[in-house]
């Protein structure tokens, strides 16, 4: 048997269940590759906490870097998060021609360019699969099938939690708070929420598949993003009636102007692909002139899908490993600035709150003309003061201008909502 000593960084959700299929099916993995995946070190904050997994005596330690250092530990598994120190291991390992399997998708983002270049001169691989997509695979595919296409955009779900959301507000009545409290709950959504419903994650992820399909390294503070915090169930509603769903998505594309990339909710039309990716679930939509359109999908939060991709990279680096070097191709990448937002075209949905009088709509009307924009649709609601708005193409400065009115305006009390429509 080609045996590969393993050290697992962090014991979490995922790194929990991965321990658990390293050891329960360990068997079915020999049988289907011929590796023989021994877990030589896992590295915790603490040795007292209770673990759901057994291990053998001194397998359990709380020094990362002595993991990283052992030489009975072939290859490193990182799933601690974070930044730092998980920066300076993965480094680490890497100098010493370990080759390094993580889920850390801040960390690619953020220092991908630098270890994927101390990876390529130590002759070893830097793996990180599970750092986008969930169970869906979409490194590979841009690092290797798609490597040839000239791909035009890349748009996607790629935040299972958000997903999930407004799956349930959408299909189960629930409120934004009831859904995130329910995603919790089952494990898609964190004690802290934060990085999954304010677009941070997504915006990391984006960063990287600019890196996979464009060849450009870009900031990923630089991504615009908008959470999902408030979208309200009428929105929803209103969506709905109109034809639409609403999506959390990337778009990351070439524009006349240069990289475009951002992260924000949308009013989808049913028919779209997306529109009909429901749960936890993630899903990438890849176009390009020769091969159109590829929609890759599946499970997109919780331990159990995340493990599988780390186990399939970890697979993918022992090979080789075995065969003495790192045989996945690379894109070469350089640095490159994103496009600001506000010079890119947008159409939008905005509800407002207005008074119940004679004369509001011209006013309303008005506000969006003068600032350039065009209005394709207006809907009242009988039953309420809300005025439903839906734009033609404009870009986004034009209609930042034409909201900054409307909030100056006495006949609107609020502008309650506002989403940008995806075509």
């Amino acid at each position: 048997m080609n045996e590969i000593g393993l050290g697992i960084i962090g014991a979490g959700t995922v790194g929990s269940e991965l321990i658990r299929r390293l050891t329960v099916g360990l068997d079915d993995i020999r049988d289907k590759t011929g590796l023989e995946l021994v877990i030589r070190k896992v590295a915790v904050r603490s040795l007292d906490n209770p673990r759901a997994f057994q291990l053998p005596a001194g397998v359990l330690v709380d020094d990362p870097f002595s993991l990283v250092e052992d030489p009975h530990v072939d290859l490193v598994i990182e799933l601690m998060g974070g930044v730092d120190p998980a920066n300076e291991l993965i480094r680490l390992a890497l100098e010493h021609k370990k080759p390094v399997v993580t889920a850390n998708k801040e960390l690619i983002a953020t220092n991908g360019q630098e270890l994927l270049e101390t990876a390529q001169s130590q002759g070893v691989s830097l793996l990180f699969e599970a750092a986008v997509g969930g169970s869906v695979p979409i490194i590979k595919p841009l690092w290797e099938t798609l490597i040839a296409e000239q791909i035009v955009q890349i748009i996607g779900i790629v935040n299972g939690t958000t997903n999930y959301i407004l799956t349930q507000m959408k299909h189960h009545g629930a409120s934004y708070e009831d859904a995130l409290e329910k995603a919790q709950k089952l494990g898609y959504a964190e004690p802290d929420p934060k990085s999954d419903v304010d677009g941070s994650d997504a915006a990391y992820k984006t960063a990287i598949l600019a890196s996979l399909a464009f060849g450009a390294w870009i900031d990923p503070y630089d991504v615009h993003r908008t959470g999902i915090e408030n979208i309200q169930a009428e929105d929803i509603s209103y969506a709905t009636e109109l034809g639409y769903t609403i999506k959390s998505i990337v778009i990351l594309d070439r524009t006349i102007l240069g990289l475009s990339a951002r992260v924000y909710p949308v009013l989808i039309a049913h028919d779209h692909p997306l529109a009909r990716i429901d749960g936890a679930t993630n899903a990438i939509l890849v176009e390009g002139p020769f091969i159109g359109q590829v929609l890759l999908a599946g499970s997109g939060a919780g331990g159990e899908p995340t493990a599988t991709v780390v186990l399939g990279d970890v697979i993918s680096a022992s090979r080789s490993l075995l065969i003495g070097g790192d045989s996945i191709p690379r894109v070469r990448v350089s640095p490159e600035d994103v496009v600001p937002i506000d010079v890119l075209l947008a159409e939008w949905y905005v509800r407002l709150e207005v008074d119940d009088q004679p004369g509001v709509l011209s006013r309303v009307a008005g506000a969006f003309g003068d600032a350039g924009v065009s209005i394709r649709l207006v809907r009242s609601d009988a039953e309420s003061t809300n005025l439903i708005v839906m734009t033609d193409q404009a870009s986004e400065s034009d209609h930042q201008l034409a909201f900054s009115t409307l909030n100056d305006l006495d006949v609107v009390h609020e502008i309650a909502s506002r989403i940008r429509v995806h075509r």
